[in-house]
């Protein structure tokens, strides 16, 4: 019996959002004093050494063609079968798109009570977890035998290594779901830090008026070496991709520092940023709800006042490099 942590990859490299789900591994070992183990697939040799460092009795590596490209049927007949012979009582993975997406599937197949996005552990079988925008926390217990639980990653650390290493055991999967194949995925590509793992976001609001005026917060992101987020409206107008949303139904992001330029600040959009830990808004309507949360709050023209802090930061920085 024990603990599995089903980690994250893209193209062989570890996401570092699945180390939060290693922190809740752990703390639930100290409860439990069940051992935790972790499955990766297809790990590249760097993502591999990495994992082999955290702490974990044994790392699952699965590999095979079927697992190069996600899909949740695909991974779920690997977990399974790791679960069935390893007699798994919890299955772990951060709440991302990936771990949102995988592990409802994965509960149905092994017959498992599945809490989602929990912030909190308060024994092996209770936990608390955020709803309606994080305006309620709901303490939810689980009876069934296998636990199945994402982890809401701002909730938890990220994992340190740990100077022992890791058992590797290799795991053939033969079977494939035949009924669904991977056909194509479309990213957007850039050269910004991921948005969920960035240290500074620049988020941009239905304030920027038109989607020539994201160059705005672009150029301020270069200068901070930020990634670009977005409120819902800003993507629902086709300004930005999706995948830049921040959000209720976008990414949760905590960054050391959230720059909220236009945006008003509805309950939803708070829900994904409220747990970054410096918020600077900037917004012409003193009387926005985004200056509630704000630790730092400019009301002022973004027009104006955005290029002014861009040029001052890049003044700054030459003087730094100088």
């Amino acid at each position: 019996m024990g603990i599995l942590v089903v980690l994250e990859t893209r193209n062989g490299e570890l996401k570092k959002a699945s180390l939060s789900a290693v922190t809740c591994a752990r703390k639930i070992s100290e409860i439990t004093g069940l051992k935790y183990r972790l499955a990766i697939f297809n790990p590249n040799e760097n993502s591999l050494e990495e994992v082999s460092y955290l702490g974990a009795e044994k790392v699952f590596v699965i590999r095979g063609e079927q697992f190069q490209n996600y899909t949740a049927e695909n991974y779920t007949l690997a977990i399974e079968k790791i679960v069935r012979d390893n007699g798994e009582k919890y299955i772990i993975a951060t709440a991302t798109t990936f771990g949102k997406d995988l592990l409802p599937r994965v509960a149905a197949k092994l017959d498992g009570g599945m809490v989602s996005e929990i912030i909190e552990i308060i024994d092996d079988k209770t936990f608390k977890r955020l709803m309606y925008a994080g305006n309620i926390i709901t303490t939810v217990k689980l009876e069934s035998d296998i636990k199945v639980i994402s982890v809401r990653g701002v909730a938890f650390d990220k994992a340190g290594k740990v100077d022992s290493k890791s058992q590797i055991e290799e795991v053939k999967i033969n079977e494939k779901y035949e009924k669904k194949k991977f056909v194509k995925l479309e990213e957007t590509k850039s050269e910004r830090p991921e948005l969920t793992e960035a240290q500074i976001v620049v988020s941009v609001g239905r304030g920027i008026k038109d989607p020539e005026n994201i160059k705005l917060a672009e150029e301020l992101a270069d200068v901070l070496g930020a990634a670009i987020g977005a409120s819902r409206a800003v993507v629902d107008a086709g300004w930005l991709p999706n995948d830049f949303q921040v959000g209720q139904t976008g990414k949760t992001v905590a960054p050391q520092l959230y720059i909220a330029i236009g945006i008003s600040g509805a309950i939803q959009h708070i829900a994904g940023m409220k747990d970054s830990k410096v918020i600077a808004a900037i917004n012409k309507d003193p009387e926005a709800p985004i200056f509630q949360i704000a630790d730092v709050g400019l009301v002022a023209d973004l027009f104006q006042v955005v290029p002014e802090l861009t040029q001052k930061l890049k003044k700054l920085k030459e003087q730094a490099g100088a």
